[in-house]
Order: structure tokens, then C-alpha cells, then sequence
């Protein structure tokens, strides 16, 4: 899953974000409800993790301001008090689900399995590619009728590129994506990483899909050949 972490205690929004990236999710936290519009925008989540008290536009009028911008992206709102009327506020802005501080982390893996399992605005959340499909949910890959067995970082790398097919994407952007921000770039992370998805999404097929772009970082090809 590719989920974004709207909160601003930042201590927190880091170990929620360590959580999600060890069990082999991307995550990117924001402080602001202001920041989380633009990256909603910007960028395609499966989750959004809301917290209700926030600096600017609070938690509330943030789910409001999009799903009136008709972004359909399961919404689970966080907050400090067990309250009913917490509750049915964010419920009527538009949140999808709702959890009380604190909580335990599995708690909030389940729950944003369950999210990510819900087809926002009716589409399917299951990823396409060639005759590669990808199951950000249950966690799943395909190469035709041929089920993937990928590590947790194998399958966070290839829905960084199956999330942008086609796409010349830098080493740094996905590092962002399938791993903790906090990894150094020059490590060779992603280039021993790739050849490891190389190894169980194109060779045994004879494919070629995931290609190198001199002087950039690498792209999947969309026709998959």
C-alpha cells in the first residue's frame, strides 16, 4: 500500500511511518491538512491516515475539502478522544473509518488493509501492467496466471513502478517510495533490489520490462515485453 500520514506530532508521524515501511508499505507523512490536498493531488494513495487536530485546516475540514475536490481515497481519521461527536463529525465529512489514540499497530494495519480493499469510486484497486497485475491490499503479484513470490521490498519496489508504468524513475524517487526516506542514496540499494525483481518478474518469463535509462534510474515498460 501506498499510504499518506497527515499528522503533526512528529515523533509519531515517524513511527507510524517506521511501522508501515518495515511490514513493507510506503509511506509519506505531511503536517498540514494545507500539505495533504496538494499531495492527495499530486500523488495516487491507497490510504489516507488523517489526524483531526492539525496546524491551518484541521482534520475535519481537510476530509471535506476532498472529497469535494472528488478524491475518493479511503480516508481513516486518527484522533486523542473517544468522543461520539468526534466521530460523527469526521464520519460526515467524508472519513471512511475512525481510530482513537492510542492504538496498536496491527490494529491500524488491519484497518487500512480493509481500506485499501474498498474499490474507491468504484474502480478496481488492483494494478495492471502488460500481463503484470499487483494487489496492493492483500499483497499479491501476478505475471499472467503466474502468482509472484516477492519479499516485502521486492513488492514495494515493483508497485513504486507499477503505480508510474512507463515512467524513467530516478534511484532517489524509488527509494522514496518503497523505502524509509531516511536510506542514503549512495547506497546501491535500488540497483541490487531491481536486479533481485529482475530475477522473478522478467527472466523466468523472458521479458525485459523493467529497463535501465542511462543517467537516470530505471522505467517498467508498459507493453511488458
Amino acid at each position: 500500500m501506498h499510504v499518506l500520514i497527515v499528522e503533526d506530532e512528529a515523533k509519531f508521524a515517524a513511527l507510524v511511518v517506521r511501522g508501515l515501511t518495515e511490514e513493507g508499505h510506503s509511506a509519506r507523512a505531511v503536517s498540514r491538512g494545507e500539505d495533504a490536498l496538494w499531495e492527495a493531488h499530486a500523488s495516487q494513495y491507497d490510504v489516507i491516515v488523517l489526524d483531526v487536530m492539525l496546524p491551518g485546516i484541521d482534520g475535519f475540514e481537510t476530509c471535506r475539502r476532498l472529497r469535494d475536490d472528488g478524491i475518493g481515497t479511503p480516508v481513516l481519521m486518527l484522533t486523542a478522544r473517544d468522543e461520539v461527536e468526534d466521530r460523527v463529525s469526521g464520519l460526515d465529512a467524508g472519513a471512511d473509518d475512525y481510530l482513537v489514540k492510542p492504538f496498536a499497530l496491527r490494529e491500524l494495519l488491519a484497518r487500512l488493509r480493509a481500506l485499501a480493499r474498498r474499490p474507491a469510486g468504484g474502480g478496481t484497486p488492483v494494478l495492471g501492467v502488460g500481463d503484470l497485475r499487483l494487489d496492493p491490499a492483500t499483497r499479491r503479484a501476478w505475471r499472467g496466471e503466474a502468482e509472484l513470490e516477492l519479499s516485502a521490498r521486492e513488492f514495494a519496489l515493483l508497485e513504486a513502478f507499477m503505480r508510474r508504468p512507463g515512467e524513467a524513475l530516478s534511484r532517489l524517487t524509488l527509494l522514496e517510495n518503497a523505502w524509509d526516506p531516511a536510506f542514503e542514496l549512495r547506497s546501491n540499494l535500488v540497483d541490487v533490489y531491481v536486479r533481485y525483481l529482475r530475477d522473478k518478474v522478467d527472466r523466468p518469463f523472458g521479458r525485459s520490462s523493467i529497463q535501465t535509462v542511462r543517467g537516470v534510474g530505471y522505467r517498467l515498460s508498459e507493453d511488458g515485453a
